[in-house]
């Protein structure tokens, strides 16, 4: 059994938990979306937590108890739409916190050696982020100790990774990417009021936000504020996102002086617009607004661009976000025509839900690719762009 360390709060900082925290969500819920349209996505919505629900192993995980993300995820899920209090949400709960390390991580580290160890980043901001939204007091310290742990694994050394995250510290790779490191900026940011909470004296937990800026920077198709060399102004790819500095999973492109530039794909580049957002980027500066672009120029929901269906409910999940935070319902796009977000996303998301006998609904992606055959992983990824959708 895992120790859990907990921190005893005073009566001031309890009472100051009623602050607002930092919430995913657009300033005018109801904009653009019709009261019919609304009435279908909750129903759709109602329909997926129930069907994760039924799925819900009785250990109270869903999907691999391995990866503690798998559960969070659903959890996260739940608490947005105010249910975490059910008996599903209090196992889950409660299947979390026996995740939780000595060090105040929350992973699970493998039995056998493997590439990326327990992911202990990536399941470590999720977790926190899903309890965090529970909304629970005694939960408050947990969230405090992981706040901890992801800020020390903000890579820091002297290279290309300098500001970013990777899968896990503890394997000494000196390696960030943008996935980990998107998650990560948002775990912090949404769960950075309870630095509010700590006790008298105690250090408070926070990135290094301009070495967040400087890594986010690198990743992105950006000559003049990307130093490496691939950087690029070719239409196809300028103000787009990568993977990592030094590679991208949609590929590169050789050009015809032998110079290599990384492609930009759709997933990376919400990723990428987001998290300049988290470390403090103005909205009008020109790497989100560059980045903003790019997806304008390429604004499709029937696949993940540059990765075709690879990764598509990932895609889905940071649209929602990177959208609702640049607080634009209605897109006008390079050819100007104009799209509104919020119904275009519900009513695809509507149309792939499937249907089980028993009236529940879940997704999945026919392309397996990043755990996108897991209908658990999909169907969070997709009921969380749905409450995103709908400004809830």
């Amino acid at each position: 059994m895992k120790k859990l360390i907990g921190l005893i709060l005073p009566l001031a900082a309890m009472t100051a938990l009623a602050q607002e925290p930092i919430e995913l969500r657009s300033a005018q819920p109801s904009a653009g979306v019709s009261e019919s349209l609304r009435q279908e996505a909750r129903a759709a919505r109602d329909r997926g937590i129930n069907w994760l629900v039924r799925h819900q192993a009785p250990e109270g995980h869903w999907s691999n108890a391995g990866f503690p993300a798998l559960t969070a995820l659903p959890l996260w899920v739940m608490a947005k739409a105010g249910r975490a209090e059910e008996p599903a949400g209090q196992k889950a709960i409660d299947f979390l916190l026996s995740c939780v390390n000595e060090n105040g991580s929350i992973c699970v580290q493998p039995t056998e050696p493997r590439k990326g160890g327990g992911l202990c980043n990536y399941n470590t901001a999720l977790a926190m982020v899903a309890l965090h939204a529970v909304g629970r007091e005694d939960l408050i310290p947990v969230v405090q100790r992981a706040r901890q742990v992801i800020a020390a694994t903000q890579h820091l050394g002297d290279d290309v990774y300098h500001g970013g995250m990777g899968y896990d510290a503890e394997t000494g790779r000196p390696y960030a990417d943008l996935s980990n490191s998107y998650l990560a900026y948002e775990a912090m940011r949404l769960t950075e009021n309870v630095e509010d909470l700590r006790t008298q004296g105690e250090s408070r937990a926070d990135l290094n936000w301009e070495a967040a800026r400087k890594f986010i920077a690198r990743v992105q198709n950006l000559p003049g504020s990307n130093d490496q060399p691939w950087a690029s102004d070719d239409p196809e790819d300028v103000g787009g996102f990568a993977y990592k500095p030094d590679s991208s999973m949609a590929g590169s492109v050789t050009n015809a002086d032998g110079s290599i530039r990384l492609r930009s794909y759709g997933s990376m580049t919400y990723a990428g617009l987001l998290s300049f957002i988290y470390a403090n980027v103005d909205k009008e500066d020109k790497r989100v607004q560059s980045a903003f672009e790019w997806s304008l120029k390429n604004w499709t929901l029937e696949q993940n661009p540059g990765m075709d269906q690879q990764g598509l409910y990932y895609y889905f999940h940071t649209l929602s976000k990177a959208l609702s935070v640049m607080n634009q319902d209605v897109l006008l796009l390079a050819d100007q025509q104009q799209v509104n977000w919020r119904e275009a996303l519900i009513k695809k998301l509507l149309s792939v839900q499937r249907t089980e006998p028993d009236g529940t609904g879940f997704w999945k992606n026919d392309e397996g690719r990043w755990w996108e055959s897991d209908p658990v992983l999909v169907t969070s990824y997709s009921l969380l762009a749905l409450q995103l959708a709908l400004g809830e």
